[in-house]
């Protein structure tokens, strides 16, 4: 097995990333690295820190120049970080020494590193955005178009009452409405780093908040006023972020691994997997890889929480810890978003199925509407215990408990209890969350 199901030729499409892998790339780190390297030299041109002929010589050549990460790798082992390979490489590379030793000028590893990590992480978010957006549109078009399709709500694995499957969609759709709201901020907290050696700029001119601002402008990147090389706050956040996501879409594959169950079968799965040896198998898979990254992702969260501690002013092992897990995490948010938009478009719920299993309970699922009606015309507490008994009775009988309860008390009306009339809000929650995903455009 490979060592990350990610890049596995053979388990890849398992867990699919999309566009989002390629950011993660050996390659785009260097490409993202040599961006910042001419934006900084561009900034410190106009600033008057280098002349300006070099500055222009060094952005035009980031820009152009083609550098191998394999020629790095030797340095970085050696030097724990490629940024000073890759400067070495680059000034070899312009073939211009006059231009090329303003090459990282005042600048250090961290904030070059961290920078273009900002610019990966951007488009990162980009594509969650892309993904999110389908889901959403998938899952406002089942509520709304099933918002008043009854089927039995469930609490600790049982029976409770009657809900719909419009509103079932749109309890998956409200935490992920709420994240791709937050989108926006984890995009200003993406910030440049450009702080020096130690995080206090000191040769960086007479005024590097200045030069800090243009980098920012520069890169389409806020600027955070400080210098944050300990401070993995922005990391954490989007961290925590993913996180989140995770959960609310291993949340709906618990869901569905439970509706498509052979004792229940209330939902079928588009592309369902196969058994080697089962025919009549149909394996909820998609359900099943969202759950598992839901659990790869809270183990990643912790550790980039517990990577967030860096010691004094700049630290290694943590920082490195940050690399060995921020990037799977972001795939991990990547893939789960990959399997969720297929999947969530091709649900279909059994009509059928739902209806037999209001049927199969025999009325059960009206006891707690039954219960209020009789509190109507005696004391609540009496109301209770009569239903209880009334409900002990027909489990035991087999005995339908609405028409049970009717032939007991003449008042009730059976057609008041039926599925269809005891949803209560559902219908109206399933229609507000297409309204609000299609608000929200």
């Amino acid at each position: 097995m490979s060592a990350s199901l990610f890049d596995s030729a053979l388990y890849g499409k398992l867990v699919p990333t999309g566009e989002v892998a390629r950011l993660f790339s050996d390659t785009a780190e260097v490409r993202a690295m040599l961006i910042v390297e001419g934006a900084l030299a561009q900034v410190q041109g106009a600033a008057g820190l280098i002349p300006e002929i070099s500055a222009k010589a060094i952005h035009r050549a980031s820009l152009e120049l083609q550098i191998d990460p394999g020629g790095l790798a030797e340095a970085t082992g050696e030097n724990g970080v490629p940024v000073p390979a890759l400067v070495a490489a680059f000034r070899e590379l312009m073939q211009a020494p006059e231009h090329a030793q303003y090459i990282h000028f005042g600048a250090t590893s961290q904030d070059i590193m961290d920078t273009a990590l900002m610019l990966r992480l951007r488009q990162v978010l980009s594509h969650y955005e892309t993904g999110l957006t389908r889901v959403l549109r998938a899952l406002a078009a089942q509520a709304e178009t099933h918002a008043d399709l009854p089927m039995a709500a469930r609490t600790y694995g049982q029976h409770a009452t009657p809900t719909t499957f419009g509103a079932v969609a749109a309890s998956w759709g409200w935490p992920l409405l709420a994240l791709r709201g937050e989108l926006a901020d984890l995009r200003d907290g993406l910030t440049v780093s450009l702080s020096g050696a130690a995080g206090t700029a000191s040769v960086l001119g007479p005024d590097p908040a200045a030069v800090r601002a243009a980098l920012a402008k520069a890169l389409n990147l806020a600027d955070p006023g400080h210098s944050w090389h300990t401070d993995r706050g922005a990391i954490t956040r989007l961290g925590a972020w993913i996180a989140r996501l995770t959960v609310a879409l291993g949340k709906m594959g618990e869901d569905l691994i439970a509706l498509t169950a052979s004792e229940c079968r209330e939902l079928r799965l588009g592309g369902t997997g196969a058994s080697s040896t089962m025919p009549q198998k149909q394996n909820p898979v998609a359900p099943s890889v969202l759950v598992m990254l839901q659990h790869h992702a809270a183990s990643l969260s912790s550790s980039l929480q517990n990577a967030a501690v860096h010691r004094h002013q700049r630290d290694g092992a943590a920082w490195f810890t940050e690399w060995m897990t921020l990037p799977q995490l972001c795939l991990t948010g990547a893939a789960a978003l990959e399997r969720a938009g297929p999947l969530t478009e091709d649900l279909a719920p059994d009509p059928a199925a739902m209806r037999a299993t209001l049927a199969a309970s025999k009325g059960a699922l009206a006891a707690e509407a039954l219960s209020f009606a009789l509190a109507r015309t005696m004391p609540r507490p009496e109301a209770q215990a009569a239903m209880k008994a009334l409900t002990r009775d027909t489990a035991e009988s087999g005995a339908d408990l609405v028409a049970t309860a009717a032939r007991a008390y003449p008042d009730l009306e059976p057609a008041d209890f039926t599925p269809e009339r005891l949803t209560g809000t559902a219908p109206d929650e399933a229609r507000a969350f297409a309204r609000a995903v299609r608000d929200a455009g």
